[in-house]
């Protein structure tokens, strides 16, 4: 699950990973080139445009397409020479709205911080790495817990993110519970089946690509329900590929150029997602993945079903669902300065 934080303290984060000046790790799909390429040209004569993207986290399957594309060289084919990059903490957003890498991954409910201030980053969600939010809640089955007002009296291990704590509130108490009866404990765990099996917690917030499937595997009995299916204005969308709002302006072709060999990866992954779990495996720099190959693939036989899910276009941002989530933000107060509507994303990047 991704770490959620407070909105001020993520508009803080943001502001002081402006100043930083690389982003570490990472792998590139050639040997840098220089800038003069005409990107999905005859690349035998001419230098490969580079282009770095900015993860947020560890690589995981919601990533797969992306290595995909470098390893059957989609991104080549383009004209583009395309590194792949871990973040600093809480700093993928930062650096890109600083022009330090063209795109990057986050989250939408994360990306809010961004926004939500008198002078936004300059930053543009461009593709959805996922249709839906597939994110929810698990707990040991048989316990009463396969509903929100099921938590009550049961423990739940928090980040204390005002975003997260407000989604838990109304989704318990829209079912009839009551929320202050729900037992807040510090999210400090490392195994998180282990935990529910150990009783060290009772629930978890988790993505179900990786965390249902993880606990799947490792036998635990299990309740879960998605935070979508209680209230849609929680279909929002997460992770999603942002890009460089300078970037976007001064060389669009090369943005198209990047989302459409992305687009391609996921494409493949969706067709073959044995194959493309292995691409994912050998691509990944960090060593995160080592001895998890049963994970992998299992997680990307069920994501090749959520990359598109029921859309054709993959990438597509539904506008409506778009700004339902951050006119609930505003809504709440729970955001400094309101988001307007249709502010932050775009899907004339997407190829057509």
């Amino acid at each position: 699950m991704k770490n959620y934080k407070r909105l001020g303290a993520a508009a803080a984060a943001l502001a002081l990973c402006l100043s930083l000046t690389a982003c570490g790790g990472g792998g590139s799909a050639s040997s840098q080139g220089g800038s003069s390429a005409a990107p999905g040209g005859d690349n035998s004569e001419t230098e490969l445009t580079p282009v770095t993207i900015c993860l947020d986290w560890t690589p995981n399957t919601n990533h797969t397409g992306l290595y995909v594309a470098q390893a059957l060289g989609y991104f080549e084919d383009a004209g583009l020479d395309v590194s792949i990059v871990q973040p600093p903490e809480d700093g993928a957003t930062a650096i890109c709205a600083a022009g330090q890498v063209e795109f990057a991954v986050t989250v939408q409910d994360n990306l809010a911080a961004a926004f939500a201030r008198e002078e936004p980053l300059g930053v543009t969600g461009v593709a959805a790495l996922l249709q839906h939010n597939t994110s929810g809640i698990i707990s040991r089955a048989g316990e009463g817990m396969d509903r929100p007002s099921g938590l009550e009296g049961h423990s739940y291990s928090t980040y204390n993110g005002e975003i997260e704590l407000a989604i838990m509130k109304q989704v318990v108490e829209a079912d009839g519970g009551d929320f202050s009866q729900v037992e807040l404990i510090p999210y400090t765990l490392e195994d998180e089946p282990g935990a529910l099996m150990e009783h060290l917690t009772d629930s978890i917030w988790v993505y179900y690509g990786w965390g249902g499937i993880n606990a799947q595997l490792a036998g635990l009995d299990f309740d879960y329900f998605y935070f979508k299916d209680i209230d849609p204005v929680f279909d929002y969308y997460t992770p999603i590929i942002i890009a460089n709002n300078d970037f976007l302006a001064e060389d669009p072709d090369t943005a198209k150029a990047f989302l459409s060999a992305a687009a391609q990866g996921y494409e493949y992954a969706i067709e073959h997602p044995e194959e493309a779990a292995q691409m994912l495996i050998e691509g990944d720099t960090t060593g995160s993945l080592e001895a998890s190959e049963e994970l992998i693939v299992e997680s990307q036989k069920w994501m090749a079903d959520q990359y598109k899910a029921e859309v054709e276009q993959w990438g597509y941002i539904d506008p409506a669902r778009w700004n339902a989530f951050y006119n609930w933000l505003n809504e709440n107060d729970l955001v400094a300065v309101d988001i307007p509507e249709n502010t932050g994303f775009s899907n004339d990047y997407l190829p057509q």
